[in-house]
């Protein structure tokens, strides 16, 4: 004998008269395929889902009809902007009985990605680029903003001009009484005392936001991380030998930057590309016990947050199957 249960979100009227701009579930799990290049194994994600209520007398939300439409999403679809215009719509209208006119989706993940060493023939190492995308829909339009974190080196340059004076001026004491110098001996010299001081530098990381065009097919994440490589020139390495260690330090000292000089750079790798943009740029010092930081918007996309991009990113960490093989 089947028995009828109850559901008092179809039942019962609310007792307080408030619309709600959202409702929904947070922290969900679930595997996701990604709609960018070389990546053929779905990645680990956790999503946030939400609709309006805007009906003030309705009692609550169906939230299994937003994880079923998810379950459904991560099992048929790639993550582009036309799979997520059809899941939000459908979200949307999984809640007609509730008058829900929008719906919002976050993505949080990591890029896992394949990257060679820079010199060593066959020679490369994963590294992970935390990514969030942020999904609006409402008056028949999608709204897509996309998130990505990129560490890189830099080394400071006040710290560099300051270690050169010291070089100098200890090269300048032990060849002061010298007649001509001899190329091999100042060789030696150098090889023996260029390291009585260095400049500091320390691992950092770039947060950048961008607010997709409407009209766009494609997320273009990677394409957006290469860029920011690109701009900053420093990326961090994952498998090394000593004369991919010895390139990397080749490439700090010839690309000395502020965090400011990090901004800067950033912003005018992406700026008119996107229509809206925000880069978040932090230095973790080793000089100091304390961050060095520096933020930039363009038009509607604010500067992160003081917590930091690192938390609003916040990637799901571990998941066997979220590899893909990518040179670049």
């Amino acid at each position: 004998m089947s028995i009828l249960l109850p559901d008092v979100a179809l039942t019962e009227l609310s007792s307080t008269h408030v619309a709600l701009d959202w409702v929904g579930m947070e922290g969900i799990d679930l595997p996701i395929m990604l709609d960018e290049p070389g990546f053929t194994y779905p990645v680990q994600a956790r999503a946030e889902a939400r609709v309006d209520l805007p009906d003030p007398t309705i009692k609550g939300i169906h939230m299994s009809r937003l994880y079923r439409l998810l379950d459904a999403f991560s099992d048929a679809e790639r993550l582009s902007p036309v799979a997520l215009a059809r899941l939000l719509r459908a979200m949307v209208d999984s809640h007609a009985d509730c008058h829900s006119r929008r719906a919002r989706l976050g993505l949080s993940f990591s890029l896992l990605c394949r990257r060679p060493a820079l010199l060593t023939e066959g020679l490369s190492g994963w590294k992970a680029y935390p990514a969030r995308i942020e999904a609006t829909w409402g008056d028949g339009q999608l709204s897509l903003e996309a998130s990505v974190q990129v560490g890189y080196s830099s080394t400071c340059p006040c710290s560099a001009a300051l270690t050169r004076q010291l070089i100098e001026q200890a090269f300048s004491e032990a060849f002061a009484a010298s007649g001509p110098v001899d190329v091999a001996e100042v060789a030696a010299w150098l090889r023996a005392n260029a390291t009585l001081a260095t400049p500091h530098s320390q691992r950092s990381v770039a947060d950048v936001r961008v607010r997709l065009d409407d009209g766009a097919r494609s997320l273009g994440l990677l394409t957006l991380v290469e860029r920011i490589e690109a701009a900053l020139g420093t990326p961090l390495q994952t498998a090394v030998k000593r004369a991919d260690e010895q390139a990397f330090a080749r490439l700090n000292g010839q690309n000395l930057m502020y965090v400011e000089d990090a901004a800067r750079r950033l912003r005018q790798a992406i700026d008119g590309l996107y229509p809206d943009s925000s880069v978040s740029v932090r230095h973790v010092e080793s000089l100091h016990p304390h961050d060095a930081v520096a933020s930039s918007s363009q038009s509607g996309v604010s500067a992160f947050s003081e917590d930091g991009a690192r938390t609003a990113i916040d990637p799901v960490r571990g998941g066997a199957d979220q590899g893909v093989r990518f040179q670049g």
